[in-house]
């Protein structure tokens, strides 16, 4: 349980030596890097347009990998999640490194048949909607753009209903009529090229001078131009178009073909990503650099460990000068160090907040609480054995996985263990899998008893049980308070914001216990003494007056402190609702043993025999994996809030800055130390 002790480090060198000064530091990866201050013999540089010309590379590179899924999937182990990063070494690094350009052109070929593909396969599309609309016309014998003759004029179009040569006629005559156009009843002519259903396609012939009136007139019944309107035959259209969708299809396989080969670069492509990563942070750390005109400045943070391999590691290769000093200042970050039980779950802490300047890492004593609470909510023996041995498993088989990966499952390993224990603790092995096997497929009794009790049979005592893990919780978080004020040595602040309120809550409790209706609703089978209850309730009120006359000591008036300190007071109702909501472990407790006895009963509704024993299998399967997954993430969520709301709320704030290094933090490879 600790914060690393941090030093601020200033660093000086001579300009011809930056680049490869950074790169030691990227590749130590402990300096956090912070704005260089120096004065004015300082300035600051600008590198956003080298940050921006590296970032489009990358995402060409990304893009030109996203192909390669597409195109040629890369086989992947379903555990490769836990394999760690492939390693590099200098050498191979050094190498691919003189390839950058090639592989830069392999990522721009890649992109641009990608996206030939698409216009190809896009020019396609529309080919083929062209000679589904040319279709209707294809015994046209001329080009669909005539016009007419010089004393003729032609209109094609469609009509959206199917006429005969003599009911399209009428319908004209019947529009000239009512358009009072007669003079175009016997000088149009109308060419039906084919019609359908709910279509006829016509070729309409008028004189020349008449060609304005009769467009009016066809408009007027509905007459629409054609869709697709080519220069040239529809017969011979269509089939030039058909040559060129074969010619697109071929060209665009052919493209294909050459991606696929293409995809033996893939590993290239992924070490330019990294190598642009890595690039970008380099000239992140640039911009906060403090330069002159032949020497840079850099400044930042590292844990004090790291101070003499620091300094061994940039004076044995270069001319430069380094300055250690105690870290002090708001901006110094946190990076913490807890053992291997406490650890996995500074991951947890960090999704709350880190600890802030001069607060305690709370990870240790939350680590306690976090697997007792988890345990106790998920309960169950075999869930917590497959937990077990699955995590454990993946730790031993894959001992280079990334180290938030190792963290996780190193915390569910210890949440299994808890679960494990609570789960023979109260008799729960796949809820009562084993007497309900035994009883539907042998016709025998087994039962096996909980080493401690059942809480489905005795719920009010896993209640009350509940409760009293929760106000030991709640009294281990003012413990913490009382232990970081006594470590800066504010004895009084210890006595009046910690102890007063052990004695009021605790000296509350002792008095119920006293009580026979609250021994009698807990179901209790002990009762404190009404000499310990008197006792416990003149604690109680001695705490009561502690607080109301210290709470707001911060005033200066006597009137407004007491307010203050009686509106601090009232806050003892906080503890009520604090300690009720542990109920929440008696709650989810249960729903893993109901819903497990559950599904067990509904597979035992088919009787025994080989088809029962079939249906009980796929049953227990699917039931077992949706509880168990439903409820570690209950466990999960509801444990991280007994931490971040119940047991933080008494002594942490938090506010930390984490720890950043300046370091290669890549995706694909983990390069090795030169």
């Amino acid at each position: 349980m600790a914060v690393l002790p941090m030093s601020r480090v200033n660093i000086f060198g001579l300009l011809k030596d930056r680049k490869k000064i950074l790169e030691t530091l990227q590749r130590l990866g402990v300096i956090d890097v912070k704005p260089f201050d120096g004065g004015d013999g300082f300035e600051k540089i600008e590198t956003a347009v080298f940050q921006a010309r590296f970032q489009k590379a990358k995402a060409e590179c990304e893009q030109a990998l996203e192909i390669l899924d597409r195109y040629s999937p890369e086989e992947k182990s379903m555990f490769s999640s836990l394999m760690g990063l492939e390693r590099m070494s200098s050498a191979e690094y050094e190498s691919r490194i003189k390839r950058r350009d090639e592989i830069l052109g392999k990522a721009s070929e890649l992109v641009r048949l990608e996206k030939e593909i698409s216009d190809l396969k896009a020019e396609a599309i529309n080919l083929s909607s062209n000679i589904e609309a040319l279709g209707p016309w294809k015994a046209l014998d001329i080009s669909m753009r005539f016009s007419g003759t010089k004393k003729t004029s032609a209109f094609l179009g469609t009509f959206s209903e199917s006429y005969d040569e003599s009911a399209l006629n009428l319908y004209f005559a019947e529009s000239c009529e009512k358009k009072n156009a007669l003079e175009l009843k016997e000088n149009v002519h109308f060419e039906i090229v084919s019609k359908s259903e709910n279509q006829t396609c016509v070729m309409v012939v008028c004189l020349k001078e008449l060609a304005n009136r009769c467009e009016e007139i066809l408009r007027y019944m509905g007459l629409v131009a054609p869709v697709v309107n080519v220069d040239g035959k529809p017969a011979e259209k269509i089939t030039e178009f058909e040559k060129r969708i074969k010619k697109a299809n071929e060209q665009a396989e052919e493209d294909k073909g050459k991606i696929l080969k293409l995809s033996a670069f893939r590993g290239e492509l992924k070490f330019i990503v990294d190598y642009f990563d890595m690039r970008i942070d380099k000239y992140q750390v640039i911009e906060r650099l403090g330069h002159s005109k032949r020497v840079f400045g850099l400044t930042g943070y590292l844990p004090k460990s790291d101070t003499e391999n620091l300094a061994e590691s940039l004076t044995g290769e270069v001319d430069v000068a380094v300055e250690f000093t105690d870290a002090d200042g708001d901006d110094v970050p946190v990076a913490l160090k807890n053992n291997g039980f406490a650890a996995p779950l500074e991951g947890v802490l960090e999704t709350f907040s880190l600890p802030g300047r001069g607060e305690v890492d709370p990870t240790s004593a939350m680590a306690v609480f976090y697997y007792f609470l988890f345990g106790l909510m998920l309960s169950d023996a075999a869930y917590g054995f497959l937990m077990v041995l699955l995590c454990g498993f993946a730790l031993w088989k894959f001992p280079r996985m990334k180290q938030g990966m190792k963290k996780s499952l190193k915390m569910f390993l210890y949440c299994g263990i808890s679960t494990t224990f609570w789960g023979v603790m109260f008799g729960g092995y796949f809820g009562d899998a084993i007497q309900v096997i035994a009883k539907t497929f042998f016709d025998k009794e087994i039962v096996i008893r909980p080493l401690w009790f059942s809480p489905m049979d005795e719920p009010m005592r896993m209640l009350v049980f509940s409760l009293l893990v929760g106000i030991i919780h709640l009294f281990a978080g003012l413990g913490m308070k009382f232990y970081s004020l006594a470590r800066t040595k504010q004895w009084k602040d210890a006595i009046y914001d910690v102890i007063f309120w052990y004695m009021l809550v605790g000296g509350a409790i002792v008095y119920l216990l006293s009580m026979q209706m609250f021994v009698d609703m807990a179901s209790l089978n002990f009762i404190l003494s009404p000499s310990a209850g008197k006792i416990a309730a003149l604690v109680a009120v001695l705490g009561a007056i502690g607080i109301a006359l210290t709470a707001g000591r911060s005033s200066k008036n006597p009137a407004k402190r007491l307010a203050k300190g009686l509106y601090e007071l009232y806050g003892v109702t906080s503890y009520l609702s604090d300690i009720l909501s542990y109920s929440r472990l008696l709650a989810l407790g249960l729903a893993t043993g109901v819903i497990a006895n559950v599904f067990n009963k509904m597979g035992s509704m088919f009787g025994g025999g080989i088809l029962g024993a079939i249906a009980f299998t796929i049953v227990f399967v699917v039931g077992h994996t949706l509880n168990i997954g439903i409820n570690l993430l209950g466990a999960y969520v509801h444990t991280n809030r007994l931490q971040f709301v119940e047991f933080f709320g008494k002594f942490y704030d938090g506010g930390g800055e984490k720890y950043a290094p300046f370091r290669a933090d890549t995706a694909y490879f983990e390069m090795e130390n030169k």
